[in-house]
C-alpha cells in the first residue's frame, strides 16, 4: 500500500545494515586520507598503550628484582631464593664485597671462566644504603633510563591522541556539514504535499538530533573500533608471547565476554529503537504545542496537551529507564569477568612465580593488560550505543533523501524556454485530487489573457485554493493540463514559470529577519529609491514610518511582531518587488477588519494594474471589480461572467452575493 511520502516513526532495519554503511561511506569518501591519517595514528596509539606494560616488566624484571629469570639456576636457589648477581670486577664493587664477607657467595661460570658474587635479596637490607646503592649503580641507571623511556611513550601518547582527535573532529564537522546541506537543500525541494503529511517536529528531528548521531559515529565509532581491535589482537598476541600457559587460561573467561555482549547487544537494540520513536514523537508533541498554543490557550486545553505530553514524556521516560537497565546489568558483568580474570592471573600466575615458571614482572604485566583487555571491550559495547542510534538515523534520514515526492521538471534538453512574459493561462479540462477517490476539481476549464483581472468565488471546499495551487505548481494535475502561452506547464522549469508569478496568501508568511530581506529579491535587490517605491504602492510606507530602523526594522518569527494586515500589506510589498506578470491572490483579505481591508484593496489594485490576476475571493466585495468572476461548486465551474451579468442570472453567484449581504 503506498504511503503517500508519510513517515511513520516506527522501528526500521537493521543494526549493521551493509546498505546503509555503503550509503554512508560517499559522504565520507573525499575525507578518506584524514580517516587514513587517523587509523595510523590509532595504530600508533595502540602500540605505544601496549608498550608501556611491558616497559615496567623489562624495569622489574632486569633492573628491579634482578637474577629472576625462569629456568636460571645459576641465579635461582633450588629452594626458590632469590638473589643479586654482581660482577667483582671493579675495585669499589670488590671492596664492598670485602665489607660484608658474611653476605656473598662467590662462584665462577664453568664455561666462561667469569667470577660473580651472590647476595640474598633478604639479605640486602643489612647492607649500608650507599654501598648498595654504588653496588647496584647499574640498575638504577637502568630504571631511569626506563623512567625517561616512560614519559616519552606517556607524552606520545598525549601528542597522538591530540592529533588523532582533531583530525577526526575536523573530518566529522566536514561530513555533518555536507551531509545538513544536502538533507536542507532535499526538503526545500520536495513537493508542499509532502509538507502536508509530515509534522515539522519531525522534520526537524532528522537535520538536528538524527545527524548529530551520525556525527557520534564518524568520530567515535570508525576510527576507536580499530584501536579496540587492534588493541584486543595486539594485548592477546603479547600475553601469549610471555607465557602461552598463562594467557590460555586467562582466556577461559572470553565465551562469557562473548555472550554477555551478544545479550547486550539484542536488548540495547530495542531500547535504542524506542528511545527514536520516542524522541522524534515529543520533538512532534512540542512543535504543534508552540505553533497552536493560541488555540490552546483560547479554548483552556492547556491540562489536556500537558496530560497527552506527559503520557509521552514518560514512554521516553521509562525508554530510557530500560536502556539504563541493560547498560547497569552489561557493564558491571563485564567488570565481574574483569576481575575474575585478574583474580586467575593472581592465582595461577602467583603460584609460577613463586615455582620460577614466570617471572614477577611477567606477572605485573599480565596484570596490567588483562585491565587493559577489559577496556576495549566496554568501549565497543558504547561504540555499540552509538552505531544503533546511527543506523537508527541513518534510515530515516536516507527515508526522505529517497523521497521522489517532488514536482517533476523536464530535463534539461526537453524543458521549453522559460516564457518572457505570460500572455494567457488555461485550464484545460483539469481533474484535480488530493486523495485518492476523492475529487476536488471535475474537469475544469477557462483561459484568462493578457492584463486580466478573474475572481474566482464559491463556497468553502469548492476547490478554489485548489486552482492556485495548480497554477504554482505545487500539486500537478491527474488529468488535463494547465497552458501558459498555450505551452503545458509541466514542460517548464517550475523556476523559471513561478519567476514569472506571485502569490498573496491569506495567511502570508514572514521569516524572522529585516523586513528588507522579507521583501526584495535576492537575485534583484532593490536600490533604496526602488525600495522605496514599492513601499508606497503597497501602502507600507505608513508601517515602515512608525518603526525604529524602517525596513531594516526586525521581525520575530512569522512576523507575531506586527497585526495580520501589516502582514499582509508587506507580502503584497514582496509581490510588488519580483514585478511579476501574473499576481495570485488567495482570500488576501479574509482575516482584516474593513478600515485594513481599504488599504489592502488599494495595494491590490495598484498590483494588478497592467497585470494579469487571479483573485480567490471569498469577500464578494473583491470580486466585483474582477474582469470577470468565475462561480466554482463542488469543483466545477458553474457560472462565469462580469458581476453585474451574474447578477442579472439571479443564478448560484446571485444566491452568494445575498447571503454575503446584498
Amino acid at each position: 500500500m503506498h504511503d503517500f511520502g508519510y513517515f511513520e516513526e516506527e522501528e526500521l532495519g537493521k543494526p549493521y545494515d551493509v546498505g546503509l554503511l555503503r550509503r554512508l561511506y560517499p559522504y565520507a569518501g573525499p575525507y578518506w586520507r584524514l580517516y587514513l591519517a587517523a587509523i595510523v595514528l590509532v595504530v600508533l596509539i595502540t602500540l605505544v598503550e601496549l608498550s608501556i606494560p611491558y616497559v615496567t616488566k623489562i624495569a622489574i624484571d632486569r633492573y628491579i628484582v634482578p637474577g629472576a629469570a625462569a629456568g636460571n639456576q645459576a641465579d635461582a636457589a633450588p629452594e626458590g631464593k632469590r638473589f643479586l648477581t654482581v660482577s667483582p670486577v671493579t675495585p669499589a664493587v670488590r671492596d664492598i664485597l670485602a665489607r660484608y664477607p658474611d653476605l656473598a657467595t662467590l662462584q665462577t661460570d664453568p664455561e666462561t671462566g667469569e667470577m660473580s658474587a651472590r647476595i640474598p635479596y633478604e639479605d640486602l637490607k643489612k647492607m649500608d644504603r650507599g654501598d648498595l646503592a654504588r653496588l647496584r649503580k647499574d640498575d638504577l641507571s637502568g630504571v631511569t633510563h626506563l623512567a625517561i623511556i616512560f614519559l616519552a611513550l606517556i607524552a606520545s601518547q598525549f601528542i597522538f591522541n591530540f592529533c588523532q582527535l582533531m583530525i577526526m573532529e575536523w573530518a566529522a564537522q566536514r561530513i555533518m556539514f555536507d551531509l545538513r546541506l544536502q538533507l536542507f537543500s532535499h526538503i526545500q525541494s520536495l513537493s508542499v504535499a509532502f509538507f502536508s503529511r509530515n509534522s515539522v517536529g519531525r522534520l526537524v528531528t532528522r537535520t538536528t538530533n538524527d545527524i548529530q548521531n551520525l556525527y557520534e559515529m564518524f568520530t567515535s565509532v570508525i576510527t576507536f573500533v580499530f584501536k579496540d581491535l587492534f588493541l584486543l589482537v595486539g594485548i592477546a598476541v603479547v600475553l601469549l608471547s610471555i607465557d602461552w600457559r598463562l594467557a590460555l587460561v586467562c582466556f577461559t573467561v572470553i565465551p562469557f565476554v562473548l555472550w554477555a555482549s551478544f545479550v547486550f547487544a539484542r536488548h540495547a537494540r530495542e531500547a535504542f529503537r524506542t528511545l527514536k520513536i520516542k524522541l522524534a514523537e515529543i520533538n512532534t508533541r512540542f512543535a504543534e504545542t508552540i505553533g497552536g498554543v493560541k488555540v490552546i490557550q483560547a479554548f483552556r486545553q492547556e491540562q489536556r496537551n500537558y496530560r497527552r505530553f506527559k503520557t509521552l514524556n514518560r514512554e521516553n521516560y521509562q525508554a530510557g529507564m530500560r536502556q539504563i537497565h541493560v547498560f547497569a546489568i552489561f557493564m558491571p558483568v563485564i567488570e565481574l569477568l574483569g576481575s575474575v580474570a585478574i583474580a586467575i592471573v593472581i592465582f595461577y600466575g602467583g603460584r609460577r612465580v613463586l615455582g620460577d615458571g614466570i617471572t614477577l614482572g611477567a606477572l605485573v604485566a599480565f596484570i596490567s593488560y588483562m585491565k587493559m583487555f577489559f577496556r576495549p571491550i566496554r568501549d565497543i559495547a558504547e561504540k555499540y550505543n552509538i552505531m544503533q542510534n546511527a543506523m537508527a538515523s541513518a534510515e530515516r534520514i536516507f527515508q526522505i533523501l529517497d523521497s521522489r515526492d517532488r514536482i517533476a521538471s523536464p530535463s534539461p534538453d526537453k524543458a521549453v524556454a522559460p516564457p518572457a512574459r505570460i500572455d494567457s493561462l488555461e485550464f484545460d479540462k483539469v481533474f484535480f485530487e488530493y486523495m485518492p477517490g476523492e475529487p476536488v476539481l471535475k474537469g475544469i476549464s477557462f483561459k484568462v489573457r493578457a492584463g486580466e483581472s478573474v475572481a474566482v468565488v464559491g463556497p468553502t471546499g469548492a476547490g478554489k485554493t485548489s486552482l492556485i495551487n495548480l497554477i504554482t505548481r505545487f500539486y500537478d494535475p491527474q488529468e488535463g493540463r494547465v497552458l501558459v502561452n498555450g505551452q503545458d506547464i509541466r514542460t517548464m522549469k517550475t523556476a523559471d514559470l513561478r519567476s514569472r508569478m506571485a502569490l498573496v496568501t491569506q495567511d502570508p508568511f514572514l521569516f524572522s529577519g529585516a523586513i528588507r530581506d522579507n521583501i526584495q529579491p535576492v537575485e534583484s535587490p532593490l536600490s533604496e529609491a526602488g525600495m522605496m517605491s514599492v513601499m508606497k504602492a503597497a501602502n507600507c510606507k505608513d508601517l515602515v514610518d512608525r518603526l525604529p530602523r524602517g525596513v531594516d526594522t526586525a521581525l520575530s518569527e512569522g512576523g507575531a511582531s506586527i497585526s495580520s494586515g501589516e502582514r499582509q500589506l508587506l507580502s503584497i510589498a514582496r509581490a510588488f518587488a519580483r514585478d511579476p506578470d501574473l499576481i495570485l491572490l488567495d482570500e488576501a483579505t479574509s482575516y482584516i477588519d474593513s478600515e485594513t481591508e481599504v488599504h489592502i484593496q488599494e495595494a491590490l489594485w495598484n498590483l494588478m494594474r497592467d497585470r494579469t490576476a487571479i483573485l480567490v475571493a471569498h469577500r464578494l466585495s473583491t470580486a466585483r471589480q474582477a474582469d470577470r468572476i468565475l462561480v466554482v461548486h463542488r469543483g466545477r465551474i458553474i457560472e462565469s461572467g462580469s458581476h453585474r451579468d451574474l447578477m442579472k442570472r439571479r443564478g448560484f453567484y446571485y444566491q452568494l452575493h445575498q447571503l454575503n449581504g446584498g
